[in-house]
């Protein structure tokens, strides 16, 4: 009850994170759409529906949590954390389209030599003061993001500064065209791809490392706390896998083979609890009692 209790407490959380940036995200892209619209600013109004897929990938992320955060069932045992991977996966995507999008429309501009953005004072207001939005809302969505471990808030904070990128090279590649240098734009825009998809790796990266079962926590700093446990002789085959934010562990402990299996059990029981104060993400701890000096080659063969 507890580590469901603990769960759902997570996922509010993760989920009042991801409804804050989403009406901020839909304030960002209205403004720079219909801005975009009023000064016949192509690069403006492909900001704004950049933007936009912000939201889409707030929505995404809420409806990841929301799977996530149901409790194990017979046919999820292990509980259903990984639809959060599943989540940011989704968001990679949408960062892959949001890059092409940016990248096919630069190329197009520059084929067809046809720049006809009108850039006004008011054009640099509204980039900047969206930019500073979207700044805010990656810094506060990313320290959230390492505060509840949550893959879904890190990638979608990464998607957040993927628009910030783009706004950044909105806002250089008007004011070049101030300058007298309209094709600084669609120039600008592919700087802008490339940073898109670099940000896009990073979220495919953490997402495939969690569905791959690679190891979440460092083996030696399990198995030293295992070993501080008075009558564990050794602690090896220590295994992790999961979330950052939930964690399962197994390992072998060694004891005297004269020991009761009351007292061994017992020992067991006193090794999880020492690795979950040790590591309060690991959710469930499997300690498989062996006697010391036993002959394992049979069993590993």
């Amino acid at each position: 009850m507890d580590s469901h209790n603990l769960k759902s407490t997570h996922a509010r959380q993760v989920e009042r994170v991801l409804w804050i940036v989403l009406l901020l995200n839909l304030v960002v892209a209205a403004a720079k759409y219909f801005y975009g619209l009023a000064s016949q600013s192509a690069s403006m109004q492909a900001d704004g529906i950049h933007s936009l897929f912000d939201s889409v990938g707030n929505v995404i992320g809420l409806v990841g949590i929301g799977l996530a955060a149901r409790p194990a069932d017979e046919g999820h045992p292990y509980g259903h954390s990984k639809f959060e991977t599943y989540g940011s996966l989704v968001i990679g995507v949408l960062l892959l389209l949001a890059a092409f999008e940016v990248g096919s429309s630069a190329i197009g501009k520059l084929e067809s030599g046809s720049y006809t953005a009108q850039v006004t004072p008011v054009s640099f207001v509204v980039m900047v003061g969206t930019l500073a939005v979207n700044l805010g809302v990656t810094l506060y969505e990313r320290r959230a993001g390492r505060q509840l471990k949550s893959e879904i808030l890190a990638a979608d904070a990464a998607h957040t500064l993927s628009d910030a990128f783009v706004s950044i090279g909105v806002i250089v590649g008007l004011a070049l065209v101030v300058a007298g240098f309209p094709m600084a734009d669609p120039i600008m825009a592919l700087f802008v791809t490339v940073a898109i998809l670099i940000t896009a790796f990073g979220v495919f990266r953490t997402g495939l490392r969690t569905l791959s079962d690679h190891a979440c926590l460092p083996a030696e700093k399990i198995k030293e706390v295992g070993e501080t446990v008075p009558g564990i002789v050794e602690v090896h085959c220590v295994r992790t896998r999961g979330t950052e934010a939930e964690v399962y562990c197994d390992m072998h402990a060694l004891v005297d083979p004269a020991m009761t299996v009351l007292e061994a059990h017992s020992l067991g029981d006193e090794v999880e609890a020492k690795v979950k104060i040790a590591f309060p993400q690991v959710k469930e701890v499997l300690v498989h009692i062996e006697p010391y000096g036993a002959d394992e080659t049979a069993e590993q063969r």
